[in-house]
């Protein structure tokens, strides 16, 4: 372990320099900092670039909503001709992307940089320059990736999964930026993940052990470690997209003697990890939320640690699981099946802990705790849903339909966005000096939850009944099943203003918040002022650990 940084040593300041007396001089003590855009250009302070992170993660949820809602209006009755289908594919695609890339990681990254500092006693990251590279590179590629809908041909079109020959042979010509935008990404998170594991290996307070960390960031270390071992396996592939489009190679070209299924493994090789980049970050926030609110210590710590380790490695070798029609043999489609089952053991460990951490617990239904709590109800029906797919005969029959769609949208809306919602509820005191608004916090909760399962709920059924993905017209047996979704996502959309005009009134003012804003509260974050300074722990705090 490499030694913990003096006191004096803060990692904000751009440059210092030792005195005479050994002393560190900070010097920003004699230059103004940068005032308005160049401020925020230039800054390297954890919070305000996690704030950065977090400002275009909700924009990039907007775009990526408006999206799916345009999608959803397609799909309101049958033989509506709203857009073409050409179109229509663009928006499915844009959508999946945008979420996935420009939405949830970058929200997840964002409360990475506002809390792990505080949560651990650290004065910044570990690589503060790096950490303000690390985001500018985000507008740029998601910058790019918006502007192929505007080029000949029109933008991606052939699912957010991007399969090969439909991304190589069939791919509109924009498909190359495309790829550039995805390896801009790609390089982001692949450096942030390494300051996020630079701060947490390095940066804690003195008395601090890996055993005392709070579980946010414990399940972001494991995620940071995810992310540079799979978002390398993407650029593989995307550049190998690249060739066969662009330099006559024959890597998923079958007439070249190539493989599309090849394609399939080397994507969900790094797709399924990517799955779980997207939710264990989501489980250290309810791992947080629900003690805090419950006044009870997390039951089975050191198992929650355990449990998250064992779903990052099991999220090696279960990745074919998307894969059982193409044809595989019966022992690995067996061996798929049988990993893909065992995942749901740690995951299952994990709702336990969290059910027993409410058992007899001194319970109050403040916005983060209802967030936290439809977060374990619904995200443990992604589950069984998923546990469904997981057994291979069954599989053949759900496979690219509307089922896997309620699959992993249970997964990921009420799992990965409610998370980050909760997490937004309970660390805005902390953030601005404020309480957020009880009441219209609670409007959005209830809202969201009814749209929620407006939208996806009846997606099992038309799924079951034999609907496939990804169609801009339907039989009308599939009618009453997409007309509750389409009503459904247009109130989950429309209710997302609330959330925008709870954080703005927060930002404004409202009741003041002090130090520890929660009765519950325990951590390390809690013992800085509300609004926090811009500088916090210059020197490390007095850490007392907490007996779990």
């Amino acid at each position: 372990m490499a030694p913990k940084l003096p006191p004096h040593h803060s990692l904000q300041h751009s440059s210092t320099t030792a005195t005479a007396g050994g002393q560190v001089h900070d010097d920003h003590d004699h230059h103004p900092q940068p005032r308005g855009i160049m401020r925020w250009l230039l800054t390297t302070n954890h919070k305000e670039i996690g704030s950065l992170y977090l400002i275009f993660s909700l924009i990039m949820f907007f775009v990526g909503g408006i999206f799916a809602l345009v999608v959803r209006a397609e799909l309101f009755q049958p033989g509506l001709n709203l857009i073409n289908p050409e179109f229509f594919n663009q928006m499915t695609t844009m959508h999946g992307l945008i979420m996935v890339f420009a939405a949830v990681m970058p929200a997840f990254t964002g409360l990475a940089n506002w809390m792990i500092p505080l949560q651990i006693g650290a004065p910044d990251m570990a690589l503060p320059r790096l950490n303000n590279f690390s985001f500018w590179l985000l507008p740029v590629a998601f910058i790019l990736l918006l502007s192929t809908l505007l080029m000949p041909g029109g933008g991606p079109n052939f699912g957010w999964t991007f399969y090969a020959p439909l991304s190589t042979t069939y791919a509109p010509p924009s498909t190359t930026f495309f790829i550039l935008s995805l390896h801009i990404a790609g390089v982001s998170s692949i450096l942030g993940a390494i300051n996020i594991v630079a701060t947490i290996l390095n940066m804690r307070a003195p008395g601090m052990r890996m055993m005392d960390m709070p579980l946010f960031v414990w399940t972001w270390l494991i995620t940071a470690f995810l992310l540079i071992a799979v978002m390398p396996v993407l650029a593989g592939v995307i550049t190998m997209m690249l060739m066969d489009i662009n330099f006559g190679t024959s890597f998923f070209d079958a007439a070249g003697g190539g493989d599309p299924v090849l394609f399939q493994h080397l994507f969900w090789f790094f797709g399924h990890p990517e799955v779980y980049i997207m939710i264990l970050p989501a489980f250290g926030i309810v791992s947080a939320i629900i003690p805090c609110f419950a006044r009870k210590r997390l039951f089975g710590y050191a198992s929650m640690v355990y449990a998250t380790a064992s779903i990052a490695v099991l999220s090696f070798l279960v990745w074919a699981h998307h894969m059982f029609v193409v044809g595989l043999p019966l022992a690995a489609e067996l061996f798929f099946m049988y990993t893909t089952m065992l995942i749901a053991v740690p995951t299952g460990v994990k709702v336990f802990n969290w059910i027993t951490t409410l058992f007899r617990g001194s319970i109050t239904f403040e916005v983060p705790m209802l967030f936290a709590l439809a977060f374990v109800v619904l995200f443990t029906i992604g589950g069984f849903s998923g546990l469904m797919l997981a057994i291979a005969p069954a599989d053949f029959q759900y496979h690219d339909t509307y089922f896997v769609v309620a699959h992993f949208h249970y997964v990921l809306v009420p799992g990965a966005v409610f998370s980050i919602m909760a997490a937004v509820y309970f660390w805005l005191p902390k953030w601005t000096g404020h309480y957020p608004s009880e009441i219209l916090g609670k409007w959005h909760f209830w809202l969201s939850v009814i749209g929620v399962n407006l939208t996806f709920f009846p997606m099992h059924f038309s799924g079951l009944a034999g609907m496939p993905r990804r169609i801009p017209d339907y039989a009308l047996q599939f009618a009453d099943f997409n007309l509750v979704s389409s009503l459904g996502a247009f109130l989950f959309g429309f209710s997302q203003l609330i959330f925008v005009w709870v954080i703005i009134k927060c930002v404004r003012g409202g009741v003041k918040a002090p130090a520890k804003a929660w009765d519950g509260a325990e951590d390390l974050e809690w013992t800085v002022p509300s609004p926090a300074p811009l500088h916090t722990f210059e020197t490390p705090p007095d850490f007392k650990p907490v007996q779990h």
